[in-house]
């Protein structure tokens, strides 16, 4: 990794939102989109590793951490109003179509972003989408889905996350906290975290599943579209997610490094194959 640079944050203000953005590097935009409910945080990591050739651009979505509503959201129409964002963002951001890397929940809006804003997106790397439309029975995770909804209205976010383990076939959770106490940082990125996932869960976790893709505007636009899955997540909904979407576009899935979260535990390793991708 390079010696870090300066990092730009900014507030790009939309309609009902102010989104905040980071900025770091130089060279052609490179837009990353997390997924679930995560922010710009998601790829500190590996912007270090892409910052040297690109302008690397993360964000938090709108409703979590730093982006603040200014008017409620409409949860039936989220994917659509956060391709917008994202749209918006590289309006202000990039003077020709930019390269964009989706995550997983990310990845399904960049498909959408995709297909309504072609002129602004050159590559799509969409890493995992979750849309049910895309899996092999697509009414089945659909209701898993509703399910899982269901179950963080009436039990809350723990017994909520454990559902989602499993019917997303993921192998391992997140990381324990370290031991002792919780310093006042931990604490409020903690309380953060709540924020963020309540969010996620009560307003556009459906819309995903909700979702279809427009594959018509994505074969007929500009932009390349390149799937991707995890070289360790195989099995998982998401990486037959981000196959089947390969098999629908006509194309072959990029294999990254490690699993759905590669991007951060094989950061090294995930920035040179994306760098291939992008450059090729």
């Amino acid at each position: 990794m390079n010696t870090p640079v300066t990092v730009k944050t900014e507030i790009l203000k939309v309609p009902g939102a102010s989104i905040y953005y980071e900025v770091r590097g130089s060279g052609p935009v490179l837009l990353m989109m997390p997924g679930g409910p995560a922010d710009a945080g998601a790829f500190r990591r590996i912007a270090g590793y892409l910052e040297s050739d690109y302008t690397v651009v993360t964000y938090d979505p709108r409703g979590l951490s730093h982006s603040t509503l200014d008017a409620p959201v409409n949860d039936e129409r989220i994917v659509q109003i956060f391709a917008d964002d994202a749209y918006r963002l590289l309006t202000a951001v990039a003077k020709e179509p930019a390269s964009v890397f989706g995550s997983s929940g990310g990845a399904t809006i960049g498909l959408e972003l995709a297909a309504r804003h072609p002129e602004q997106v050159r590559t799509l790397v969409a890493h995992e989408p979750p849309s049910p439309v895309l899996l092999s029975d697509p009414a089945r995770a659909r209701a898993d889905m509703e399910e899982i909804v269901q179950t963080y209205r009436s039990a809350g976010i723990g017994p909520a996350m454990q559902k989602f383990m499993v019917q997303a076939r993921i192998r391992s959770g997140p990381p324990p906290p370290p031991p002792g106490e919780p310093t006042p940082e931990m604490r409020e990125g903690m309380a953060q975290m709540k924020r963020n996932m309540d969010f996620w869960l009560g307003h556009y976790f459906l819309a995903i599943s909700a979702y279809e893709p427009d594959f018509d505007a994505l074969k007929a636009g500009s932009s390349r579209i390149v799937p991707g899955v995890g070289e360790e997540s195989r099995g998982e909904l998401a990486n037959e997610g981000g196959l089947a979407l390969a098999k629908r576009l006509g194309t072959e899935a990029v294999v990254f490094p490690g699993a759905h979260g590669g991007f951060e535990s094989h950061a090294p390793e995930f920035a040179i194959t994306l760098r291939e991708v992008l450059a090729s």
